[in-house]
């Protein structure tokens, strides 16, 4: 069964900023929608569902905080607002109107899909969960990983170091743990041999997924799989 991918509205007039959204949204698994006025955001709303808004406070034609009253008549789904204020005032302004989040910028592209994910963990925790069963499927007694509906040709260490990761999704492992986890004999294997095998299941990852990236890498600490 395919993972659906949920719509974001992104309201956001900067373009250099609204493209970076869209792209760490992409990567992310979601489907972005752009709009650069309120108007027009509120238009898109009348027209498809979407899953949640990230909404700008300060847009050209007016502003954030009167989209949010304009969305409630709609039914609005959650809302995360950006601000270039970031003074408290402006944050409870922003929650009073039923905000689920607020970011002041700039802002980490990572830290706004983290939020994403939370804000529709909270909003519908059964849809927002069901997507990690249906990324990966592991048959451990045929040694087969199957991800986004593909199998991965893998090598035995290649397996191996995938089946560590994904049995503790978020969990940072060393180099060392990762050796001892795939090698008969870790000894044997330098800590670039780590290095050189994950690059080739990342590889064999993105043919799967173009889009995705879920292996992170920890600098100075280890890989570790993105908690979907």
């Amino acid at each position: 069964m395919p993972t659906i991918r949920q719509t974001i509205l992104v309201v956001e007039d900067e373009a250099s900023i609204a493209e970076t959204i869209v792209y760490a949204l992409q990567t992310e698994g979601f489907t972005p929608l752009w709009k650069t006025t309120g108007r027009e955001a509120l238009a898109a709303l009348k027209q498809q569902s979407v899953a949640l808004v990230v909404l700008d406070v300060g847009l050209p034609d007016m502003s954030g905080f009167d989209v949010c009253r304009e969305m409630q008549k709609l039914g609005a789904p959650p809302v995360i607002f950006l601000t270039a204020r970031s003074s408290e005032v402006d944050k409870i302004v922003g929650l009073e109107l039923g905000a689920d989040d607020y970011l002041a910028k700039p802002f980490s592209p990572r830290e706004l899909t983290a939020r994403v994910r939370a804000v529709l963990r909270r909003a519908n925790p059964d849809r927002v969960g069901a997507p990690v069963a249906t990324a990966w499927v592991h048959d451990e007694a045929r040694c087969r990983i199957t991800y986004r509906g593909k199998a991965l040709e893998l090598t035995r260490n290649e397996y191996r170091l995938l089946a560590a990761l994904l049995a503790s999704p978020g969990r940072v492992f060393n180099r060392d743990q990762l050796m001892a986890a795939a090698w008969d004999d870790p000894g044997a294997a330098f800590d670039r041999t780590v290095d050189a095998h994950i690059k080739m299941v990342r590889a064999k990852l993105r043919e799967a997924a173009p889009e995705a990236d879920p292996i992170v890498t920890n600098r100075g600490l280890g890989y570790s799989l993105r908690e979907e």
